[in-house]
């Protein structure tokens, strides 16, 4: 909508990126500001709070009656300050958004089941859930592939060359990035605030990679593939502004939780940012805290069925630190701390090819 003022009123201004995605992260801001207090009054009326998993250390059980589906109102608040300000002829743009909506109403259904019933394992089964997040998935990468144009040429870090195309299997892998994505923003998200920043900071790299992949000056300076994707990052910036409002509530003691309508749609679209800038591998490092919390629980399931032990007190790696009796500020602080680190790495990436 901004860009059209600018073509229509020859408003300079508006078409350049960095401003439109400014004002996308103050819009999604202050609309989440305004929105999530409400949101939670009515949780609260409703008794649509978060119920707690049986296997949870017990400190969380005073977090029973916290509300949750925060995700629905910052997602929803992305939304709405992407539409006004991307340009409606970028597709690239307009698959995160795709994503964002579908990711959200996967995690939606999951947790309205949750509160309806009042259980934590009373959403979708784990089956259902991933087949949802399949569909979902692979809906954007066709999205990417037919509607957007990308190419299917696979990067890899510290070299500029792609190493082969990847053609029809292409569509499998970007669907995988984007439901692994998805899960380990979900499994990162179970004290206040700990999946929130460290999704910021995964969200503020991406932005910076796509930026530059789709300036053609910047690309070829750095030695990097040059696609029209930079529109992506006014959706990564309306994210990230909705992300802090969001924090304002989450920070610790929470008020209101995100849910999985929240991390199922951060993380799908962590992963749509990292196919977009030729950079899937290089989630691992960006969302390194992620990577971290998803491979603890792989080592400790896979431990317990073959070994019948169990390698940490307690899985994801943060519930370990819990039982540790670690306090819960220190160990998402510390988390923090990692994930700022990583990505600062990640970063210095962009000059080494």
């Amino acid at each position: 909508m901004l860009y059209w003022f600018y073509e229509l009123l020859d408003i300079n201004l508006l078409q350049y990126i960095t401003v439109r995605a400014g004002v996308a992260f103050f819009l999604a801001l202050c609309m989440t500001l305004f929105l999530m207090p409400r949101f939670i009054r009515w949780a609260q009326k409703t008794s649509s709070v978060q119920p707690i998993n049986d296997y949870a250390p017990d400190r969380h059980r005073e977090k029973a009656k916290t509300p949750t589906m925060g995700g629905v109102v910052f997602i929803v608040s992305t939304l709405i300050a992407s539409a006004i300000t991307v340009r409606y002829d970028n597709f690239f743009a307009l698959g995160g958004m795709l994503v964002l909506a579908l990711f959200m109403l996967i995690g939606f259904k999951d947790d309205y089941a949750k509160i309806d019933k009042q259980h934590n394992l009373a959403g979708l089964t784990a089956r259902a859930k991933l087949l949802f997040q399949i569909v979902a998935a692979l809906a954007g990468a066709l999205f990417l592939r037919f509607a957007a144009g990308l190419d299917t040429e696979l990067y890899v870090p510290f070299y500029k060359y792609p190493l082969f195309d990847m053609q029809l299997f292409a569509l499998f892998f970007w669907s995988l990035v984007m439901v692994a994505a998805s899960n380990a923003v979900n499994l990162t998200d179970g004290l206040d605030g700990l999946a929130t920043v460290p999704s910021v900071f995964a969200l503020m790299t991406l932005g910076i990679f796509v930026y530059i992949i789709g300036h053609a000056g910047l690309s070829a300076y750095l030695l990097m593939p040059n696609f029209p994707v930079g529109e992506a990052s006014v959706v990564a910036a309306a994210l990230i502004g909705a992300l802090i409002g969001f924090l304002w509530f989450n920070s610790h003691p929470a008020e209101v939780f995100m849910g999985d309508s929240g991390s199922l749609a951060i993380g799908a679209f962590i992963g749509y940012l990292g196919i977009v800038a030729k950079s899937e591998f290089l989630l691992l490092l960006i969302g390194f805290i992620f990577v971290i919390e998803t491979v603890s629980v792989i080592i400790q399931v896979g431990s317990f069925k073959l070994r019948k032990k169990r390698v940490f007190l307690m899985a994801p790696i943060h519930h370990h630190f819990e039982m540790k009796n670690w306090a819960e500020n220190k160990i998402i602080v510390r988390f923090w701390i990692i994930a700022m680190l990583s990505n600062l790495a990640a970063l210095i990436t962009l000059k080494i090819r």
